[in-house]
């Protein structure tokens, strides 16, 4: 009896062993299967539209509800400096309503829907303020006023309208053969445009000028001179059908009278343009990508560069600098890289923004310098992608895509987001998918024929136009 008690008692002590055992594996199974789930397991094409998707709820659900406009910044914590939750920047809401034309097309929204939030952006921007037809860096989105950007920038901002107008331009190409109200619409966008005074912004001088206040006038005197993120201010300049600017501005003033052109080899890789402050390495990235949102660089020329070889090499740079990494940052590599405009870890882990670039690194890398240079590195760029999705996950993917930026030298890691940086991630990976925002724009008119004007070759032209 003993000896039955016994064998009982040791028959059950080991099922219990077997089924904690068996528990304990299909446990570990089960983590191990959850965590592919949500890293390793999502294909490429997925985890791209996971980002694209993301990266453009910035500029629908977390527009500025008043205006539809695409607010300056956001914050995850929803606290902001000065209460400044509805100040919209147009610059980055121009690159924004280019991501919108994305979303219908990617199927995110519906046109109908993609239309109405544009109907309100239109609907806002005629009512709000302009100077001789050009809009301010900053708007109370709120208001329509102008939100000063620093003590003397309170009035007209070329670059930003510039940034702006090339996505309206876009919207209006989107639209035009559409119905009524898509008309209307299209119409509403020529008007903003034909009041646009380029010309006036040269001072009877070849060169335009960045900043007019009703307040101090030209008291900022920034001219604008290449080679920077700008040459789509001398485009649209040249463009207008009302305000136009002669070609000398152009080859005078952004392109120095020729001193813009270069046979710097860097890494092994010709840059044909240069700037001042950047001869070397080519600058921040955000330089290869705000004006080529709408302006398609491919085949692009003049008489300076190849813009496609400009960008392209610009991109290559900069990536060979963070895999030699000099300065010997933590983090940096194959998989991660880029240096741009962006926040900023400051010394004593204060937060900052700062245009990094080659030479003027600090270990903080902007998510947008790699992920916007998709269509120029193709590979390297999805590669850098995957990587930031692999390694940081939710440190640094939130609600609208990759934080702005992160420093693992430091193990910082911002939530923070800012609307000049998550719309060409936006816009360029649609550009690379389809091509769609730079067929818009370089089919308008009046691009091609300031394109033109100013000597510019491009595939988009009709040669019988010529």
């Amino acid at each position: 009896m003993k000896k039955n008690n016994l064998y009982i008692f040791a028959t059950v002590l080991l099922i219990i062993i077997s089924v904690i055992s068996s528990c304990q594996e299909s446990k570990n199974k089960s983590e191990t299967s959850n965590s592919e789930d949500t890293v390793s397991s999502i294909s490429d094409d997925s985890l791209y539209r996971l980002i694209h998707y993301r990266t453009f709820q910035y500029f629908w659900e977390g527009a500025e509800p008043n205006s539809g406009m695409a607010r300056e910044r956001l914050h995850v914590d929803g606290i902001y400096p000065q209460n400044d939750a509805h100040i919209v920047t147009t610059g980055g809401s121009g690159f924004g309503i280019m991501a919108i034309l994305s979303g219908i097309e990617q199927d995110f929204i519906t046109r109908k829907e993609g239309f109405q939030r544009l109907n309100k952006i239109v609907s806002f921007l005629e009512s709000a303020d302009r100077f001789h037809g050009i809009f301010p860096h900053w708007l109370n989105g709120e208001s329509g006023k102008v939100k000063p950007f620093s003590k003397f920038d309170d009035g007209a901002d070329g670059v930003e309208s510039a940034f702006l107008f090339q996505g309206l331009l876009t919207v209006g190409e989107y639209f035009k053969e559409g119905n009524k109200e898509e008309k209307d619409l299209v119409e509403r966008i020529n008007k903003l445009w034909a009041e646009a005074e380029w010309n006036w912004f040269t001072k009877d001088e070849n060169v335009l000028y960045w900043h007019w206040s009703p307040n101090v006038g030209w008291k900022m005197n920034h001219q604008v001179r290449g080679y920077n993120e700008c040459l789509i201010y001398y485009i649209l300049a040249a463009s207008s059908p009302t305000y136009s600017i002669d070609p000398e501005v152009y080859h005078e003033g952004w392109a120095r009278g020729g001193d813009i052109k270069s046979d710097q080899v860097t890494y092994g890789y010709e840059l044909p343009l240069k700037s001042n402050g950047a001869p070397v390495y080519g600058g921040p990235l955000f330089w290869a990508h705000y004006s080529y949102l709408g302006l398609d660089p491919n085949g692009l020329e003049d008489q300076y560069a190849n813009y496609w070889k400009q960008n392209k090499n610009h991109t290559l740079i900069n990536r060979q600098w963070c895999i030699e990494n000099p300065e010997n940052f933590e983090g940096y590599g194959e998989n991660c890289w880029g240096l741009t405009a962006s926040y900023t870890r400051k010394e004593g882990g204060e937060t900052g923004y700062k245009a990094h670039a080659p030479g003027r690194d600090n270990g903080t890398i902007s998510p947008t310098a790699a992920l916007s240079s998709i269509p120029y590195t193709p590979e390297y760029s999805m590669e850098t992608m995957r990587g930031f999705y692999d390694q940081y996950g939710d440190q640094l993917l939130g609600p609208y895509g990759f934080y702005d930026a992160f420093n693992p030298e430091h193990d910082w890691f911002i939530q923070r987001y800012l609307a000049i940086d998550q719309g060409p991630i936006a816009v360029m990976m649609e550009n690379h998918k389809s091509g769609l925002l730079w067929k818009l724009f370089m089919q308008n008119e009046d691009i091609q024929k300031g394109l033109k004007k100013l000597g510019f070759k491009s595939p988009h032209f009709d040669d019988s136009s010529k």
